[in-house]
């Protein structure tokens, strides 16, 4: 008997298990766009047979990150959401990190803009993919997160939702930004993440600069949203794994004029650390059920 077949079938199985699967590199298209003068990269998912005007989602990696290890997982929701996902990817800052100009200490002197950046690479895809161009929604972890707040703040309009995985509102933001059109917006923070404290740092003691409690910071665009419900609900706790409760915000302004309200969801990880939040529940499927309510 042939046993080749199988040993093949066992050993691919095998490096599945292990999280040798596909990833960024093998299940997207690379592309690049010249921007303020640089080079820019980004990869780009669509599922087989997506149609035109598509939604698209698009995920910012963290400080130090590369969209080549973006998270496949939210490639597999696209399969079954029928969406295009990109990954982009950030520019060195003068220490030699790759992110997002966020206004950090080490960012000193980086004079990118990539609020501008995102929303023309969304403009880019939407116009060259005949993706949809209002349906398009933000989504980024760490540093990634806190170009979530801050393009809130400048282009609320250039994104229909956003999705915050343990990201931040940095003080200088407020001091120079505010919320100016309600903002449809989720977070994902663990209590114990000591990279992105949950209770904020004020003295800047960490070396991000100083930031606001992430309850603080979600308080700021439930007020501006005008939200006057409350639900507490607790999601199903997987075995061995951290408990989370899901704050949302209902009752306020609308996006567009006969819209959808825009709601605000904080996902409070107890116990959890900087990370996606992945092991305590479906971040990815969470971030697409929020998105998906807004979709035209």
């Amino acid at each position: 008997m042939n046993l080749k077949p199988t040993l093949i079938v066992l050993c691919l199985t095998t490096l599945c298990t292990l999280g040798y699967s596909q990833g960024v590199a093998e299940r997207c298209e690379r592309h690049t766009m010249t921007f303020q003068g640089l080079e820019r990269e980004y990869y780009l998912y669509r599922p087989a047979g997506l149609p035109a005007d598509a939604p698209l989602v698009l995920i910012l990696h963290g400080y130090g990150g590369s969209a080549l290890k973006g998270k496949t997982e939210m490639m597999d929701v696209a399969d079954t959401g029928g969406f295009a996902v990109c990954y982009p990817q950030g520019v060195k800052d003068p220490k030699g990190k790759t992110g997002w100009n966020v206004g950090y200490p080490p960012q000193e002197g980086m004079k990118t803009d990539d609020v501008k950046f995102i929303c023309a690479l969304a403009r880019k895809l939407q116009k060259e993919y005949s993706l949809s161009r209002s349906n398009t929604f933000l989504s980024g972890m760490s540093n990634g997160g806190e170009m979530c707040y801050l393009t809130a703040m400048r282009r609320p309009r250039a994104f229909k939702a956003y999705a915050s995985i343990a990201g931040l509102t940095m003080r200088w933001m407020t001091e120079k930004y505010s919320y100016k059109h309600p903002v449809a917006f989720m977070e994902v923070h663990g209590t114990e993440d000591r990279t992105s404290e949950w209770l904020g740092d004020p003295l800047n003691k960490g070396g991000w600069g100083a930031y606001l409690p992430v309850p603080v910071a979600i308080a700021r665009i439930v007020t501006l949203n005008g939200c006057t419900e409350q639900t507490v609900t607790e999601l199903p706790q997987r075995e061995g794994r951290n408990p989370v409760t899901l704050y949302t915000f209902k009752g306020g302004r609308p996006l567009e004029p006969d819209g959808r309200p825009a709601e605000v969801r904080l996902y409070e990880v107890r116990g959890g650390n900087h990370s996606w939040s992945d092991k305590d529940m479906d971040t990815y499927t969470e971030i697409w059920r929020f998105f998906s309510r807004y979709l035209d």
